[in-house]
């Protein structure tokens, strides 16, 4: 299966039309958390019509999956948690938080971000589901907003802006790939990377730059090869 991977594309709308043209090449198209822009010129609710009509336009194409990032949580559920709730009504066919699916043989699970214990409990339900069903035959990908903490791959340049309960989780379940977002300048900073490995566990975080192409991922996981590209370089890893 091949995969492309990209977050923190912020309502990039140039960005965005570079992955649809892109999407007809790929099993799927993974968009990492932080699809919004909430500081941005374009009021909220504009912005969301606008990425639901593109997410299912990319689901013409490929297989696409779409979670939460912290920028993404639009109102709150019952239980009093923000959420991004607006994910919930967009094209059935896109997977968002909560989504559990084998594309081929690679198990995906695609997690909610979470501010509070019944979303976290949430996330520790499905991963334990997950694992029990966990393939032979190829790989369990998990698509979570945040890197793991004390990783280049959440180092900013002056601090680590991971999850340490994603941690826990990755000593816990053993994944192959996790797949995140959320710090944007983890690649381009000494100290810092697009890639860690914990364990047997490969974490991916592509970073974020301006420009018509995001900083993007390429998982190809027949071949067992991961390849990292952006404005400034590009680098190859084997998974």
């Amino acid at each position: 299966m091949r995969y492309l991977l990209a977050s923190d594309l912020h309502y990039s709308l140039p960005q965005l039309d570079w992955i649809a043209e892109q999407a007809p090449e790929f099993d799927a198209v993974v968009l990492g958390g932080d699809h919004l822009d909430v500081g941005g010129y374009v009021e909220l609710g504009a912005q969301i019509v606008m990425l639901s009509a593109y997410l299912g336009h990319l689901a013409d194409a490929t297989t696409v999956i779409a979670n939460s990032g912290n920028h993404d949580l639009s109102s709150r559920r019952d239980h009093g948690e923000k959420a991004a709730v607006w994910l919930d009504d967009i094209d059935p066919r896109v997977m968002t938080d909560g989504a559990s699916a084998l594309i081929g043989s690679d198990l995906v699970s695609v997690c909610a971000w979470w501010e509070g214990p019944i979303t976290k409990a949430e996330v520790e339900r499905q991963l334990a589901a997950d694992a029990a069903r966990r393939p032979t035959d190829g790989v369990w990908i998990w698509v979570y907003h945040s890197p793991p903490d004390d990783s280049p791959t959440s180092w900013s340049g002056s601090r680590h802006y991971g999850d340490d309960v994603l941690n826990a989780f990755i000593e816990q379940h053993h994944p192959d790939l996790v797949l995140a977002g959320h710090v944007h300048e983890s690649p381009f900073r000494p100290d810092g990377s697009w890639h860690d490995r914990i364990g047997d566990t490969v974490v991916l975080n592509a970073g974020r730059q301006a420009g018509q192409i995001p900083a993007h991922i390429i998982i190809d996981t027949g071949s067992r090869r991961i390849d990292w590209w952006s404005v400034d370089a590009e680098a190859s890893i084997a998974l």
